[in-house]
């Protein structure tokens, strides 16, 4: 096995092991196989423990069996029964030299391409038509997009799809407003944001602006042409945001992939026809109801999901299911993923379950909701300005990347324009990596000082580490090449962290988990410094074998930091 994850190729051997020792068939994934802290300790199999029940024997005695039918001694040194029955692994330096120096030149670092890809629908980022976006879309777009690269970097095919919030009441009253005024819409969003304003202050104090709202809403669902002429005016001037906005990110979001809410309203009779037809709904005071089975609110009662509101109206819950139904039916995705908010789990959770019964989703299809906690203030409370509005995502970007060029300044030689486009890459890499480092499910605190800290788990500290590795490079004047060596047990350590690059990526498709990815990174960063600071690479009394084998170990690194970061949509300069 050329290419991977060592420890799926540990258990590997360890699955033949005990198919040889004791007839199991057991997964490689199963042979429980984790990275060991242990001093001489590379992994450790801890299998005969969960197996020692299964076949009847003690788990050291089930551990023994393992050891001496490892067919692993190319890889491996002797193995070791400790403790009540788990083996301890040590690879041979040989053999992790060799393959850490197969990892030279190679663009996937041996992160293997599944071998069964499947067909994602990405749902991510989705703000509203005719506001400006701001900081509690950040979470949805960022991690949205981190979750899209990883997956198709793993092979997998990603459709992604912008659910704007482009449909109904809102619209009614905004178009009025723009009649009632006289306006085109030509303005900047900022003049939208506060004609959005107007128009609410206006629906909220007057009732006959309310009535005409109303009424002109039914005109745009019942498709009046100048109705829709304005309407999509505003979508795409707020389209045009958006996109100015996701490029200053980096984000891989197209006006293709617009999916509005607008999108789906032609599916939603459809929706309540076939839920009606297999016998699902119910009505409940006068509205159209789905009561998927498991939800009880406080009371013990059944929850109901209300697919068609009283006064006739659709709301989230049909679009939703119509864009389950779009997606998992009219075009065969295998997997819908949708990254919005914590506080919507159960609301997903009665849609996919809805979806169900009504054939929407088969056994074979999965829809999951990637939930994310809140951004918080230092005050601990949800993050606000000073006037107690939300934070603007263009402000606050443009303050990110003012941010970063005063910490690019203070060590920076390069000249103005190259600091510029680093300091652009800092300040939005920053932004990012500090959300994206946070279990995305936990709410976190956004403080400028710790996301621009040169030391810690921060994008700083990863892009000096990888602008340090290509100084190196830089100063060597020769491709890195030649075998590689352990003379240190500090190369040693770098070796083993950066053959862990495919289980850290591995770990987080699996769990839609990117901080998996930024705790890898964090990790091998530090271990790169601390092999910089104890292995000497072009001081002149250094080996010249020695010397090639630590510049391979150096520009595998920036590599690693370079497509690690990039699969997290975060640059890497290799001057800062």
């Amino acid at each position: 096995m050329a290419h991977g994850d060592v420890g799926l190729e540990l258990g590997t051997r360890v699955a033949g092991a005990l198919r040889r020792g004791l007839g199991l068939e057991v997964a490689p994934v199963d042979a429980v196989i984790r990275p060991s802290a242990r001093e001489g300790v590379d992994y450790q199999c801890n299998a005969a423990m969960s197996l020692a029940k299964r076949v009847g024997k003690a788990p050291r005695e089930v551990a023994q069996v393992i050891v001496d039918h490892l067919d692993s001694a190319d890889m491996v040194e002797a193995p070791e029964v400790a403790g009540p029955g788990f083996i301890n692994l040590r690879l041979r330096d040989e053999w992790l030299a060799a393959r850490v120096g197969g990892l030279l030149g190679d663009a996937r670092l041996g992160v293997p391409v599944v071998a069964e890809p499947r067909r994602f629908a990405l749902d991510y980022s989705s703000p509203n038509v005719a506001k400006e976006m701001h900081i509690g879309h950040v979470r949805s777009t960022i991690i949205g997009d981190a979750v899209l690269r990883l997956l198709r970097f793993s092979g997998h095919e990603v459709t992604p799809h912008n659910h704007l919030g482009d449909w109904g009441t809102p619209f009614g009253m905004l178009i009025e407003h723009l009649l009632d005024e006289g306006h085109a819409v030509d303005a900047e969003i900022s003049d939208l944001n506060r004609f959005y304003q107007e128009a609410r202050r206006k629906f909220d104090a007057d009732p006959g602006f309310v009535d005409r709202a109303r009424a002109r809403v039914v005109a745009l669902q019942g498709g009046d042409e100048q109705t829709l002429t304005l309407w999509r005016a505003l979508v795409d001037e707020s389209t045009r945001h958006f996109q100015q906005v996701y490029a200053v990110l980096g984000i891989e979001l197209a006006p293709a992939d617009v999916y509005g809410e607008s999108f789906y309203n032609p599916y939603l009779d459809t929706v309540i026809d076939e839920l009606t037809e297999k016998g699902l709904t119910e009505i409940s005071d006068g509205a159209v109801c789905v009561f998927p089975p498991g939800f009880t609110n406080r009371e013990g009662e059944p929850l109901p999901l209300i697919v068609r509101k009283s006064d006739g109206g659709y709301g989230y819950a049909a679009t939703d299911m119509a864009t389950t139904r779009y997606w998992a039916i009219e075009r065969g995705m295998t997997d819908l993923l949708y990254a919005v908010g914590t506080p919507q789990a159960q609301h997903f959770q009665m849609v996919f379950a809805a979806s169900r019964q009504a054939g929407y989703l088969t056994d074979e299809q999965t829809a999951v909701h990637i939930g994310f906690g809140t951004i918080l203030g230092e005050d601990g409370k949800t993050i606000r300005t000073r006037a107690g509005g939300s934070v603007k995502l263009a402000e606050l970007l443009a303050e990110a990347v003012e941010q970063a060029a005063k910490t690019v300044a203070e060590r920076s030689s390069l000249d103005a324009d190259r600091q510029a486009e680093v300091a652009r890459a800092v300040g939005i890499g920053a932004v990012k990596y500090a959300d994206l480092s946070n279990d995305r499910e936990k709410d976190y605190v956004f403080t400028w000082s710790r996301m621009l800290a040169k030391e810690g788990n921060t994008s700083v500290y990863l892009q000096y580490a990888n602008a340090r590795c290509q100084s190196v490079l830089r100063k060597a004047e020769t491709a890195p090449g030649g075998d590689v060596l352990v003379t240190a047990p500090a190369e040693r350590a770098l070796m083993l962290r950066l053959l862990q690059l495919p289980a850290a990526i591995a770990t987080a498709v699996e769990g839609y988990a990117p901080h998996k990815v930024t705790g890898y990174l964090y990790d091998l960063a530090s271990t790169f410094t601390t092999f910089y600071d104890n292995c000497p690479i072009l001081r002149a009394d250094v080996a010249p074998e020695v010397r090639a084998s630590r510049l391979v170990l150096t520009k595998v690194t920036s590599d690693a930091l370079t497509l690690g970061l990039g699969l997290l949509g975060i640059e890497a300069p290799h001057e800062l």
